[in-house]
């Protein structure tokens, strides 16, 4: 009869070759995973606060555009949180659900309950323990080695109770490199299977990004075992081109919000990483499974129930970003779309072409607009009608409405 020690050891090897495999998996396939954390980091923005339902009803949208993995919550600071999870447990059955921690046992026990009953492969924690000389100094009073430490004793706890253990260091960017890369190696060893990459602070370019990436990748030798995931916030404004940057160095994970939301300048935007990845294959060479026709009403959503409205000029989901008033843009649109368009409207699920009437705007415009109202198109009429929009206020809306008014003034 084997021993409950041989029998222990016999299920941590088969877990490990299980996680090993799927990392290597992953790894091969070159394909890049979304990770999304509108859930947890994007509702931690000022007014953005959502109801368990209102998780779970975008838990299920992002789900159908097709996410690898959703940040459901925090356990340990909210019962919302929880309930929200409990919510999604049998309904999110395809992206991993995961649960985020501080470096505590008593935080992964609570992610553990709240994640209970989700099958093994799709349940996972994010611990996360700052790192960077103002943080251990200011918030955390512990040296180095005290930090090592509670990783170690944390993560190997995790890795007991989840298969899907991912740990970042808070403030990596503002870490030592030389100490970041021995805590991912200490994680690793621990039961890591992700380590993640955060600009806690927004505070990096592009070139310093990869900088960080080429030294993670040269510095820890068993990342072999480990997904590499970055987390950017957009405080310079280059949240999306340090995520695209650190794709284009070999990152397998990206953490991004819908609609860019989040602490302070908010995060990553997911739509926007998405589009430049659809839009350049031949730069990033790297496929993923979310569905593009999926984001504008994915966006659409998350500010309906956020509160958080989109701006006007937002790339991919504002109101303005396939609408013009300008003739010239107006005459091109109306004889092929992509004169003056990076993608047509439907690749994002977008409401289509808008041409906005206006004191820019044309006669192709004006007229188009008139013959679809079953309304005199004539040169005469059309020329007469943009001279009457010109002198309109500054502000009004010539709608179908206002058009109508206008036609009928000429034609009296």
């Amino acid at each position: 009869m084997s021993s409950p020690t041989f029998l222990k050891n016999l299920a941590k090897h088969v877990t490990d070759t299980v996680r090993h495999a799927v990392i290597s998996h992953h790894k091969r396939s070159g394909a890049v995973l979304f990770s999304d954390t509108t859930l947890r980091d994007g509702e931690q923005m000022p007014g953005a606060t959502l109801e368990p339902f209102e998780k779970l009803r975008i838990a299920k949208a992002l789900q159908d555009a097709g996410v690898h993995s959703l940040d459901a919550g925090f356990p340990a600071s909210s019962e919302a949180d929880v309930a929200a999870i409990r919510m999604m447990i049998g309904v999110i059955t395809r992206p991993v659900l995961t649960a985020l921690c501080r470096t505590l046992r008593s935080d992964v026990d609570a992610a553990d309950r709240a994640l209970h009953g989700n099958p093994v492969h799709k349940r996972g924690v994010s611990l996360f323990c700052g790192t960077s000389p103002l943080h251990r100094e200011h918030k955390l009073n512990k040296s180095r080695t005290e930090i090592l430490k509670i990783i170690e004793d944390t993560v190997g706890y995790a890795a007991e109770k989840f298969r899907i253990v991912a740990f970042s260091p808070e403030d990596a960017s503002r870490t030592e490199v030389d100490f970041l890369c021995e805590c991912y190696r200490l994680a690793i060893s621990c039961g890591a299977t992700t380590i993640g990459f955060p600009d806690t602070v927004g505070l990096l370019t592009p070139e310093k990004a990869r900088t960080f990436i080429k030294a993670i990748q040269d510095n820890v030798p068993n990342l072999d075992r480990a997904l590499l995931a970055v987390h950017f916030h957009n405080d310079l404004g280059l949240a999306v081109a340090n995520t695209l940057a650190c794709i284009q160095e070999g990152a397998n994970v990206v953490q991004c919000t819908v609609n860019g939301i989040g602490e302070r300048a908010g995060n990553a935007s997911l739509e926007e990483v998405v589009m430049a990845l659809a839009m350049h294959p031949d730069q990033y060479k790297r496929s993923f499974k979310v569905d593009t026709t999926k984001l504008v009403p994915l966006c659409h959503l998350v500010a309906e129930l956020t509160g958080i409205m989109i701006p006007r000029m937002k790339p991919i989901g504002g109101t303005n970003i396939f609408a013009t008033e300008a003739g010239i843009h107006q005459d091109g649109l109306l004889k092929n779309p992509d004169t003056y368009l990076p993608f047509r409207p439907e690749k994002v699920g977008g409401a289509g072409i808008q041409l906005v009437l206006g004191r820019h705007s044309g006669r192709k415009a004006v007229a188009h607009r008139l013959q679809a109202l079953n309304l005199s198109a004539d040169d005469h009429v059309v020329l007469k009608i943009i001279d009457l929009i010109k002198q309109l206020p500054k502000g009004a809306v010539v709608d179908d409405a206002r058009l109508r008014q206008l036609a009928a003034s000429v034609n009296a």
